[in-house]
């Protein structure tokens, strides 16, 4: 008995999508931050506490195809915006930020303080009208660029990265940089400054916001609820809290 073999013609524009679909790799998460205390290169590779949780969060979702890299904030952050499948950490969830990402889990909440100089005796910054007075370090499009846009300062002084501003600041090119105190102490560190030069001398309490990692807006949801699910259960785990606050 001889088997017939069945065929079925497909429409050119089904067959031309079914050849698509079977082409078409799954795309590589990329996993964009900068460097800061909690992401900074080590042994030839994106380290630090932050970085930690997320390849943690995205191998238990069963993400294993993926990049971390580092780049100035600006870059990281318009990759976000633009591209799809970007994961982007540490970033403030704003409101303005609200419904341009799909966020997917929050690492810690932080507050900034205006540090100066503290041989600079003439600065004095009781609210944050008088600190309009003064030179501010900031690096383009941080939240921290935002906010003092936002209320009217201008007299910022823009970088790209913290590093940069820390320098302009103990050069006395600025007279006042937004920080985290962690942050603050680690780029003392870098740069071999003694921090005890430095002064707290306000807190941008209307600042103070959780920080995330976020997926672009054209991430499909199902890889944005995995991550989610994922990161969830180690921060119940205490395994966020304890690798955040874990020193360097």
């Amino acid at each position: 008995m001889k088997h017939r073999s069945l065929s079925v013609a497909l429409p050119a524009s089904a067959l031309a999508l079914a050849l698509a679909c079977t082409a078409a790799p799954a795309q590589t998460i990329r996993a964009v931050t900068e460097a800061s205390a909690f992401t900074y290169p080590k042994g030839g590779k994106v380290s630090g506490p932050a970085s930690q949780i997320v390849e943690m969060a995205l191998q238990r979702a069963g993400l294993t195809d993926y990049s971390i890299s580092l780049y100035p904030w600006a870059r990281a952050y318009d990759m976000a915006l633009r591209e799809p499948q970007v994961l982007i950490y540490l970033i403030a969830r704003t409101p303005a930020r609200e419904e341009q990402f799909k966020w997917a889990g929050e690492f810690m909440r932080v507050d900034y303080h205006l540090y100066k100089l503290r041989s600079q005796k003439d600065i004095a910054v009781r609210n944050l009208q008088d600190a309009k007075n003064y030179t501010i370090g900031v690096m383009r499009d941080d939240v921290r660029h935002e906010y003092l846009q936002a209320q009217g300062f201008n007299k910022l002084v823009v970088s790209s990265q913290n590093i940069d501003n820390f320098k302009k600041l103990v050069n006395g090119q600025v007279q006042l940089v937004p920080m985290p105190e962690r942050d603050a102490t680690l780029l003392c560190e870098e740069s071999r400054f003694d921090c005890d030069k430095l002064e707290k001398v306000y807190t941008l309490d209307a600042m103070s916001t959780g920080v995330y990692m976020a997926y672009s807006k054209s991430t499909p949801d199902d890889i944005v609820q995995r991550t989610r699910t994922a990161f969830d259960k180690l921060k119940a785990e205490g395994m966020v809290a304890r690798l955040m606050n874990a020193k360097r």
